[in-house]
């Protein structure tokens, strides 16, 4: 089973390097979030973030880790390297096994605390004479943003639920992003995760043109 994962993962035309996972639905699983988890690192993901709007993964961060670190452990089994699960606004890393992926657990409150960082640089760039206030365009918050989150912008969001919204998740970052809507995200099959994984694949992104 290892061995398709990895090759499907090569046999996909384009893979995302960041992709999020984003919950709008009221319940939550943290067995089949941890299988998306564990399934984007066996195809190969470097960057994954796991978002609900209720912030209801991040309060219970170690219940998805162990959730997380179980499943690997059945699934990939231990040939794994150590990897770090950032948690946003969060100096402190944890250690959990992984296959060289990066997971951050996010909720509301970090994509607008991302922005009023960048902001507050800005504003400290401008008092120190180094910009100006007229400087300030796409390019420059992006790499604002980017010096604060760490992670890439996304390129393909997963949105699972009946709600049209991505209900706050990353409102910057992913004005360029890939999504796709996913009825729910309980019992979700790995069909399911690697048909929109296809999906995408075969997407030709025109960048607004």
């Amino acid at each position: 089973v290892r061995q398709r994962w990895r090759l499907d993962g090569r046999a996909l035309q384009k893979l995302p390097v960041h992709m999020g996972l984003v919950v709008t639905e009221e319940e939550t699983s943290y067995a089949d979030m941890a299988s998306l988890v564990v399934w984007c690192m066996a195809v190969g993901i470097s960057y994954v973030s796991v978002y609900d709007h209720n912030g209801i993964f991040k309060r219970n961060n170690s219940r998805l880790m162990d959730e997380i670190l179980k499943q690997q452990q059945e699934l990939l089994g231990l040939d794994c390297s150590k990897y770090n699960v950032e948690f946003a606004n969060q100096d402190k890393a944890d250690e959990v096994l992984n296959c060289q992926s990066t997971l951050k657990v996010l909720s509301p409150e970090d994509g607008k605390a991302g922005i009023v960082k960048a902001a507050q640089n800005f504003c400290q760039l401008v008092a120190q004479q180094q910009r100006r206030y007229t400087d300030l365009d796409v390019n420059v918050l992006d790499n604002l943003l980017s010096s604060t989150n760490g992670f890439p912008d996304p390129d393909l969001v997963l949105k699972f639920g009946p709600v049209d919204s991505t209900l706050g998740f990353l409102p910057w970052h992913i004005r360029l992003t890939e999504i796709i809507s996913l009825p729910s995200h309980l019992n979700i099959s790995y069909e399911d995760f690697f048909s929109a994984l296809h999906h995408y694949a075969a997407c030709e992104q025109r960048w607004g043109k």
